[in-house]
């Protein structure tokens, strides 16, 4: 039987975006086998090897992480490996070189956002280009999820036969696809306290740094300042929620801005949002855009690759630059509701060509190529 690896830093990276394409390669007739970091379940996975992968570079267990690969590679003469993720990636071309050479094991690699890039630091492009440049001799498909990176490739990682451009890893609509009642809407607007008049601004984001949605708070503050009546939605968990709540407290927003944690209910908080807003410094391909699209949603996001991939100023939102400039884009939006609704039917048929039945369809393609 013909096998298949699938390697990410964490288990919950192949749950999140990939079940879909295991899905395929069980349908196909392949054993499934996947090496990650967490023991979760992973369906349609026949084997799962849990590696201890950490996603600091340098850390001492990524060499254990290595041998252990290196092991499973050599021992399953795997037909085709896809790997994921920074130190994936990099680790499991690493420990692939001999089964490419005696297995002809196709080794291919789906770059999520290189963090070199026009505009990153210049440590980025000291530390993370060189190393992708020594990879790519490993490589037999690098795959970029947005138009930059692809163009950053074919210019700069030129030893790489095949390279591709996937809209994506394909947004899950099913969830999506539900008719939610005026009656729930009001039920879920009740249970948060928002009011008849109150405007609704939504982020679906980890609680981060580089999701900076202090950003999303400062606005929000001034926006309230002007009299608009706001309630930020900010869901999701994280390593600052903690510290959000206080600085929440601290500016007394705390009518203004709630902060839900991790939900199971995006699409109904999506059904009750007015605008959805998107704070991020650095993204790959955003999946929670792409869904807030999917819903219909004008987006007013903030200057980055991945954003400017999917939003095009005046026709299905706005790109901005800082807080004044989110601030404004916001109160035209709010004033002129037309418009929202020119933006809201454009994203709509935008994201057709981002669901998982397109990209399976792309992914085939490259799965099949010799």
């Amino acid at each position: 039987m013909k096998k298949v690896l699938f390697v990410a830093t964490v288990t919950k990276h192949i749950n999140t975006f990939h079940i879909p394409y295991l899905k395929w390669f069980k349908e196909q007739g392949y054993e499934v086998h996947v090496a990650s970091k967490g023991n979760e379940n992973i369906e349609y996975c026949d084997k799962h090897f849990e590696i201890p992968f950490e996603r600091f570079p340098l850390k001492k267990q990524n060499i254990k992480a290595y041998k252990q690969l290196k092991n499973i590679i050599d021992e399953n003469k795997y037909e085709i490996i896809h790997c994921h993720t920074p130190v994936g990636g990099v680790l499991t071309r690493l420990a692939a070189r001999k089964a490419r050479k005696k297995y002809n094991t196709k080794v291919i690699y789906t770059a999520h956002g290189f963090h070199f890039y026009k505009g990153a630091p210049l440590l980025n492009w000291l530390i993370y280009y060189p190393i992708e440049k020594i990879c790519s001799r490993w490589t037999d498909c690098l795959i970029t999820i947005t138009k930059e990176d692809y163009g950053l490739a074919k210019k700069k990682l030129k030893k790489i036969k095949q390279i591709e451009y996937v809209n994506g890893v394909g947004i899950n609509t099913d969830r999506f696809d539900i008719n939610i009642t005026k009656e729930e809407k009001n039920k879920l607007r009740k249970e948060l306290e928002i009011g008849e008049e109150d405007r609704v601004l939504s982020y679906v984001a980890e609680l981060n740094k580089n999701k900076n949605q202090i950003m999303l708070f400062e606005v929000t503050e001034k926006l309230v300042q002007e009299g608009y009546k706001i309630k930020l939605l900010i869901i999701g968990d994280g390593v600052l929620k903690e510290s959000y709540k206080k600085y929440v407290e601290e500016k007394e927003l705390t009518n203004n801005v709630l902060i839900l944690g991790k939900r199971n209910d995006i699409p109904q908080l999506l059904s009750i949002t007015d605008i959805y807003v998107a704070s991020s410094i650095r993204e790959g391909l955003p999946v929670n855009i792409m869904e807030a699209m999917y819903m219909g949603l004008p987006i007013i996001a903030k200057d980055n690759r991945g954003h400017r991939e999917l939003v095009e100023n005046n026709i299905n939102g706005y790109i901005i630059n800082n807080c004044i400039e989110m601030q404004r884009k916001i109160e035209d939006s709010l004033m002129f509701e037309k418009k929202i609704k020119v933006f809201s039917l454009n994203n709509k048929k935008k994201m057709i060509k981002y669901t998982v039945k397109a990209i399976v369809i792309e992914m085939e393609k490259i799965y099949l190529a010799k």
